[in-house]
């Protein structure tokens, strides 16, 4: 069996691989990251190391940074796909720890 080359780029026409997406979201509301790491053994929050709290989501593999002020980051991903997945996961994680503000 002969194996076949990998196609080779060149500077005018260089190949490329997608390997990590960075995607932002908005939840538009604020979030209680000591309950949701105390309540997620795949969270992580150190407020003296670091403002928000780290999530790890195994399937699809990502990391989303989690901010008190409902802003996400989704790094790791290949796909938007991949994005979309992984956003949804963390909502179902955060979902019951909303900050909510009695007026």
């Amino acid at each position: 069996m002969v194996a076949k080359n990998k196609p080779k780029g060149s500077l005018l026409h260089p190949t490329f691989k997608i390997e990590n997406i960075v995607a932002s979201a908005d939840l538009g509301v604020e979030l209680d990251l000591y309950s949701i790491a105390k309540a997620s053994p795949d969270v992580d929050y150190e407020p003296e190391q670091f403002p928000g709290a780290i999530c790890k989501i195994h399937e699809p593999k990502t990391a989303l940074l989690l901010f008190k002020n409902g802003k996400i980051i989704c790094t790791g991903a290949k796909t938007e796909a991949d994005i979309r997945k992984a956003i949804d996961q963390v909502v179902k994680i955060v979902k019951d720890y909303i900050i909510t503000t009695q007026e």
